[in-house]
């Protein structure tokens, strides 16, 4: 027996059954309603003294019924994922005169339905039909057009197909507009949250947007919405989504990404109600660190910390990480099925968490063997595209070019050099920090980061020509700590070149550091007297040809292995 949605209390027998032989319905593919129709639910409508809605498809066959108004209605979500339009349209009855209301149209909206239709009831007789479709995404328009309001009986022959199918080329040729201007990746809007921060938050929301880019996305739009108090339900609160919602239908955006951790309730809710992959920081971070992940041990680490990120989140989680449904009301095979992942899941995570031991072990027993040779060991560490890897290509002469992108070395690079006082030098780069860094990207890469507690020498690199260094600056400081790193630290400045002079100067004021520029050369000399130095006076002895070199300043004599 087919679902009667909605406000079914009260109804007795002889008045469910018919409502469900509305859904024996059969609407014309290109007609919105017919006389029949439109009679039947206006005499239904009246007697029940409710207000009563259809959904239909493209077909024309009525696949809900139920009493209430249009938000009464579940929308199967399934055919929102790939189509701009969902091909449904919806029926609905209004009790008296009045036209389509707020949550009509939200309803038309945020389910990108067809079409949407109020039929006016008068006494159990038909009267004015209201009628509703979406606008093209421009923005200087409304986000959908209403038409004028005619008798029911004007409406009988009216071709919503050739409407439908009007718009859905409009909405094409304005997406290939967008892919042609700003290429064919994955539009997405970013949605940044000020709980007060001010200025940090703006700052974080363009720290989103590198970390958008970084994954391969393209920010279409960007939003900086002000809320102290998280809504529990949809983050930003209903209000506000639907606001978001039509800035990603204007910039024909499929995903939104939200510039904090969604708990799973609040990213199920955003999913539902928009019809959007939605992603939030964690997850977007862990997806470059995928993209990244070369090396057996980075492969391994990313994915167990993508597990435990995920396994908090399998019931409930929306439909584009397949996301499975469960609690009350899904007994049976459902939760049988269920349970049968979050053992997988388990059995994985306990899998990669063997190999990361194994993995650690071989990297323990390969830290004592460089201890036994008394080679020191130089830590680079720093905040993400800070310029650690084009660093150490400059101090080792050897090694890769960095990249202009958020995390794009994961793998701890080891490069050998030379320092004229000291000889031999391991420099070892780690993978970078970055503010509210997941803990499950820590503990994966806890054995990793553990090499920066055995090193002689740390050194800080701090991007000096980036908005916001001092804040970056605390952020690495405080996860060193978090890690129990405790080795001597020298900052460096990093791409001076590019920072202006003051800005340069008010660091320095601070935090101290030598100011580098590892593409120009400049700096460098000072840097490798002050790694030298500290490295003495760590107790490493200096290399025995240094007392045969002639005296001068430290760069004049620094080889680096050519």
């Amino acid at each position: 027996m087919e679902t009667i949605f909605g406000r079914t209390q009260g109804l007795k027998p002889s008045e469910k059954k018919r409502l469900v032989n509305l859904y024996n319905r059969r609407v014309g593919a290109n007609r919105v309603l017919t006389l029949e129709l439109a009679r039947t639910l206006a005499g239904l409508s009246g007697e029940l003294g409710k207000p009563i809605a259809l959904l239909l498809d493209r077909a024309g066959r009525v696949l809900r019924v139920a009493i209430g108004d249009a938000k009464e209605v579940p929308v199967p979500q399934s055919a929102l994922v790939q189509t701009r339009l969902s091909g449904y349209r919806l029926l609905h009855t209004h009790l008296g005169a009045g036209g389509l209301s707020r949550s009509d149209l939200s309803v038309l909206f945020l389910n990108r339905l067809d079409a949407l239709a109020a039929l006016e009831v008068e006494d159990g007789h038909p009267g004015q039909l209201h009628l509703a479709l979406l606008s093209p995404p421009k923005a200087d328009e409304e986000d959908w057009q209403i038409l004028p309001s005619k008798s029911y009986l004007d409406y009988l022959d009216w071709d919503v197909s050739a409407a439908v199918s009007a718009l859905e080329e409009e909405l094409s040729r304005q997406a290939k507009v967008l892919d042609v201007k700003d290429g064919s990746g994955e539009r997405a809007v970013l949605v940044g949250i000020d709980q007060g921060e001010g200025p940090q938050a703006e700052m974080d929301l363009a720290e989103l947007s590198e970390l958008a880019r970084t994954a391969g996305a393209v920010v279409a739009h960007r939003e900086l919405v002000f809320r102290p108090t998280l809504d529990n339900r949809y983050a930003v609160g209903r209000g506000k989504v639907e606001e978001i919602l039509s800035q990603a239908y204007h910039q024909n955006a499929g995903t939104l990404i939200f510039g904090i951790e969604l708990t799973p309730a609040q990213a199920r809710e955003l999913e539902a109600v928009t019809g959007l992959k939605v992603l939030d920081r964690t997850q977007l971070i862990l997806d470059i660190f995928a993209q990244h992940a070369r090396t057996p041990e980075a492969k391994v680490q990313v994915e167990l910390a993508q597990l435990k990120y995920l396994l908090p989140r399998l019931v409930g989680q929306g439909k584009e990480l397949s996301r499975l449904g469960g609690g009350i009301g899904t007994r049976g095979p459902g939760e049988t099925k269920l349970e049968q992942d979050r053992r997988r899941l388990q059995d994985r995570i306990a899998e990669l968490t063997r190999k990361l031991s194994g993995i650690a072990a071989r990297r323990f027993e390969a830290r004592r063997q460089r201890e036994r040779t008394g080679v020191p060991t130089v830590g680079v560490v720093g905040y993400t595209n800070a310029g650690k890897t084009t660093l150490m290509q400059a101090l080792a002469k050897a090694g890769d070019p960095g990249e202009n992108k958020l995390f794009a070395t994961l793998r701890p690079l080891t490069r050998r050099g030379f320092l004229g006082e000291i000889g031999e030098v391991l420099y070892t780069d780690t993978v970078g920090f970055i503010r509210h860094m997941p803990d499950e990207l820590i503990e994966a890469f806890r054995s990793t980061l553990e090499e920066l507690r055995h090193a002689d020498v740390l050194l800080h690199v701090l991007d000096a020509s980036q908005e916001g260094a001092l804040e970056r600056h605390a952020v690495v400081e405080g996860l060193l700590g978090e890690l129990g790193v405790e080795v001597p630290r020298i900052l460096v400045l990093s791409k001076a070149d590019r920072a202006g002079g003051y800005d340069l100067e008010f660091v320095r004021e601070r935090l101290g550091g030598i100011a580098v520029s590892a593409l120009k050369g400049e700096g460098l000399p000072e840097l490798k007297a002050a790694l030298a130095e500290a490295l003495l006076a760590q107790g490493i002895k200096p290399a025995p040809w240094t007392a045969y070199v002639h005296p001068g300043p430290v760069s004049s004599y620094t080889a680096s292995g050519d």
